[in-house]
């Protein structure tokens, strides 16, 4: 409870706005909704003649990734740049960290440069909070994920995709199958489900896949694949997190997707009307089949494009709380 209350002194204004986003953790019903309305007003921007509205004009944007991105970083870019903002993309591999120099002197530099906003990816797990919590308060931070900890916008972005797709959260049942013990997505996924009043949340993987005491979290927690999928309304796919496994968590790739992988017959467990999802990059015929991934009931390229719009959201209102923030 202490951490949780921490995590919102941090996060939020003195009313209760917006001020940086760091994790799903201890923000309300009331707040994620509002992200997600924020969001609905952006969801058509991409079809307009002139995609751009002016509430980051004359501020600047900062992606610090000190991890490989492609669609979070190229959807936070695009997301800064169609809020009018000026977008700086740092390059950690060619920066002066890779020179030597330590994070708060990176951090320290763009402060002196003005920045008003840095977008963080980080391998560790809390450089977010870390990184709020040493700068100038004047910079709102917004977490593009940080190792197995966190990952806020894209666990709203699945929100969005879900109520887009579903109407609302109420009675709904969702399933999140695959690499839960490396995946910082599948923990913000269940804290924004939770929230938000899904009816159930199950979590589906082998047994040395599952975190120990993620059933803490309210989760219904299934090693079979097809108990899991039974009757759900939303399927979520992780990836393999091949790139965090120090040891052998799986006897094969192959022997994951005999047992794990989404194929149309396992999908058919799931309602008539179940909504297929995955943040990416896909491993197909490992994660997931290709029939299913290209089929009726799959969302994931839509969800990369309201990646757009639900980023734009918590960017604008993280500098909105800022600014008032700010005046007072």
């Amino acid at each position: 409870m202490e951490a949780k209350k921490r995590t919102c002194q941090v996060q939020l204004t003195a009313d209760g706005r917006l001020k940086h986003f760091l994790g799903i953790q201890g923000l309300s019903q009331a707040l994620l909704t509002e992200i997600l309305d924020t969001a609905e007003s952006f969801a058509n921007m991409g079809e307009q003649a002139v995609k751009k509205v002016p509430l980051l004009r004359g501020r600047t944007v900062v992606n610090l990734f000190f991890e490989n991105s492609t669609r979070t970083r190229a959807t936070f870019e695009l997301a800064a740049k169609r809020l009018s903002a000026d977008v700086l993309n740092l390059d950690i591999k060619t920066s002066s960290t890779a020179k030597g120099e330590t994070l708060m002197d990176t951090l320290q530099n763009m402060e002196a440069m003005h920045a008003d906003m840095f977008v963080v990816r980080h391998a560790d797990s809390g450089a977010a909070h870390f990184i709020a919590s040493q700068i100038t308060p004047r910079v709102a931070i917004i977490n593009a994920g940080d190792g197995r900890h966190a990952h806020p916008t894209q666990a709203m972005l699945d929100m969005f995709t879900i109520r887009r797709h579903k109407g609302s959260f109420e009675g709904l049942k969702v399933a999140i199958v695959g690499d839960l013990l490396h995946s910082r997505v599948a923990r913000s996924q269940i804290r924004a489900l939770s929230t938000l009043g899904v009816e159930e949340v199950r979590v589906v993987a082998p047994k040395t896949l599952i975190p120990t005491g993620i059933d803490s979290l309210g989760v219904k927690v299934f090693t079979r694949l097809e108990q899991g999928l039974k009757d759900v309304d939303v399927v979520i796919m992780l990836r393999l997190q091949k790139e965090r496994m120090s040891g052998a968590f799986l006897p094969s790739e192959n022997e994951f997707y005999h047992q794990y992988g989404l194929t149309q017959s396992r999908l058919r467990l799931a309602k008539p009307d179940a909504i297929v999802m995955h943040p990416g990059p896909i491993n197909r015929g490992v994660e997931i089949e290709s029939a299913v991934a290209d089929g009726p009931q799959s969302v994931i390229l839509q969800q990369v494009g309201y990646g757009i719009a639900t980023r734009m959201a918590v960017m604008s209102m993280a500098m909105s709380g800022q600014l008032q923030e700010r005046s007072q």
